[in-house]
């Protein structure tokens, strides 16, 4: 019972900090949370990026290092991340003293199209859990739509259900900084001097 009631107060003070997080910063859009359960959940995220498919997707993979937040990286340097254009190509991080950290792996390419990749992003990876993302561009009058799928699923002792909001607004934190990138070559979005 009182184990039950700490998870509870656990997911209450998640929320909060997630609710907090937003209404400190109301300018960044907002994914969908579109099913989520003590098992998993599904995160769908549509970006407008004014840029050619082809663009988007080169600077997706080979500039990461410049439009990830280094917040959400283990070694506090997204200049550490890289991304293997190639199937089983590693979405990895180099730590100090020759650590990495394989955050997940290229299991569909498609190029200017789709990529798809396998893995647990940041606090799930401790967690036992699968995760796919599925990344698409598709070509509009304006450039580019970006839609992510991000789905979840596995066993947390909390249970994923509240862990849904924090990544919601983790990754939509980074394709928003990543449509910045694009647009202005700034992730924060504005211009550079």
């Amino acid at each position: 019972m009182l184990k039950k009631r700490l998870n509870k107060m656990n997911i209450v003070r998640l929320t909060i900090i997630v609710m907090l997080f937003c209404a400190l910063h109301p300018g960044s859009s907002r994914a969908d949370v579109t099913d989520s359960a003590p098992g998993g959940f599904t995160i769908k995220i549509s970006v407008n990026i004014h840029a050619a498919p082809a663009e988007v997707y080169n600077k997706f993979l080979k500039n990461i290092g410049d439009w990830w937040s280094p917040d959400h990286t283990f070694s506090g340097d997204s200049h550490n991340l890289s991304i293997e254009e190639r199937p089983l190509g590693c979405f990895c991080e180099k730590l100090p003293n020759q650590g990495a950290v394989r955050h997940m792996e290229v299991i569909f390419l498609q190029p200017g199209k789709l990529i798809r990749m396998s893995g647990a992003l940041g606090p799930l990876q401790a967690l036992a859990v699968s995760a796919v993302g599925t990344f698409t561009l598709s070509p509009t009058p304006e450039g580019t739509k970006l839609d992510l799928t991000y789905v979840v699923g596995g066993y947390s002792p909390q249970g994923l259900n509240g862990i849904a909001p924090i990544a919601d607004n983790v990754l939509t934190q980074q394709l928003t900084r990543l449509k910045n990138y694009v647009e202005t070559g700034n992730p924060a979005g504005s211009a550079k001097k």
